[in-house]
């Protein structure tokens, strides 16, 4: 299979209801990461890197940030002459509320473009996996379908889980919808990632309308016995954010070397859209420790187990431990901050004290003014 005959369908909406504070002015997918990313630069990157030239983008609401960020899709090398990244906006002004219904009602753009297949990923995943492998394995079984899966416990946002039994050669057994137990156990977890025939999914996607079938589990589930369904297991790191403890854990996980060394692998980059701000500034009283400092950023005070995003001001005297701190945010002198997300353009004002805990970090909205 060539990676350029695969057509790259992302879901950017994925799960912002359970969000809701991060989600609220963007979609899930342009939710900041990591200092200067958003979590669809993951997906995008791994797309491009693959090989995979036109991308869709189904948006919901509040997509405004999202088309700000991807632009024409140049710096993720989707804006060449055979090369191409649309924005999927609601169909007539209606954000559809099913899978099965948001595909039918987009597939005059999908029956357009002229890929024989379609990878369809959700905009709620942090991982750096090889696509062309992805589509080797699909050659190889001569499937008709193939999930991505992850074995590990299922994140907590994840109401009604897709969950795999799968055999030593990877065929699919079993397809179930949330399992009895789910805590701290180890699952084949479908995240969403599909590689399919597009003639087959729009068949498919037909017959569901046709009998009012708009689940897409169940619809999964009466496809196993009609079609040669495998399972790839994804065998890197794998970040489903679901929930802001999701999130937060995330972020918490890019101070370990190791995962930095996964997900930023050289040999399969992750872009972005570059602000050219000036080089962080570091003061005399500044003290940091095991943080990601982006650029642009101002430091004078003490900054312990943090990610500080991009043009963010930190006053003296201030101690910032654990926090998640978004662009632009100017902090105050003598502040004293644990566990706390920040949103974008924020202040907070001197002398100010937020505590909140490794499982309940406290949140503080875009603009706010503390």
């Amino acid at each position: 299979m060539r990676s350029n005959n695969v057509l790259g369908f992302i879901f950017a909406a994925t799960l912002d209801d359970k969000i809701p504070e991060l989600a609220s002015s963007r979609t899930t997918a342009s939710i900041p990461i990591g200092g200067k990313y958003r979590i669809i630069d993951f997906d995008l990157s791994n797309m491009s890197n693959s090989g995979i030239s036109n991308v869709g983008i189904v948006a919901k609401s509040n997509f405004q940030s999202l088309m700000d960020h991807v632009g024409s899709g140049s710096a993720y090398d989707l804006s060449k002459r055979r090369s191409n990244l649309s924005i999927l906006p609601p169909y007539d002004g209606k954000a559809f509320s099913s899978f099965v219904e948001t595909i039918y009602n987009m597939h005059g753009y999908i029956e357009h473009c002229r890929e024989e297949y379609v990878l369809i990923s959700q905009g709620n995943v942090i991982t750096n996996i090889d696509y062309t492998d992805v589509f080797d394995f699909h050659s190889k079984k001569k499937a008709d379908i193939t999930l991505i899966y992850k074995n590990h416990a299922i994140p907590q946002g994840y109401d009604r889980p897709i969950t795999l039994d799968v055999d030593d050669d990877g065929k699919v057994n079993q397809i179930f919808v949330k399992p009895g137990v789910v805590d701290k156990e180890a699952f084949n977890h479908a995240y969403g990632s599909i590689l399919i025939k597009k003639d087959l999914l729009m068949s498919e996607i037909r017959n569901a309308i046709s009998v009012n079938q708009l689940d897409v589990k169940r619809l999964l589930q009466s496809s196993l016995g009609k079609y040669s369904i495998y399972a790839y297991e994804n065998k890197g790191y794998c970040a489903t954010i679901s929930s802001i403890n999701d999130y937060f854990e995330f972020n918490m996980d890019l101070m370990k070397k190791e995962v930095r060394d996964e997900l930023f692998n050289p040999q399969r980059p992750i872009y972005t859209k570059v602000r050219d701000d000036a080089p962080s500034r570091y003061g005399l009283t500044s003290n940091v420790k095991n943080s990601i400092i982006a650029q642009g950023c101002v430091i004078n005070g003490e900054v312990e187990n943090c990610v500080i995003s991009k043009g963010v001001y930190v006053g003296e005297g201030a101690k910032l431990s654990n926090c998640i701190v978004m662009q632009d945010t100017k902090i105050g002198c003598n502040t004293n901050l644990n566990y706390v997300i920040i949103d974008k353009d924020v202040t907070i004002k001197d002398g100010r004290s937020l505590m909140g805990y490794d499982s309940y970090p406290i949140y503080i909205a875009k603009k706010s003014v503390v």
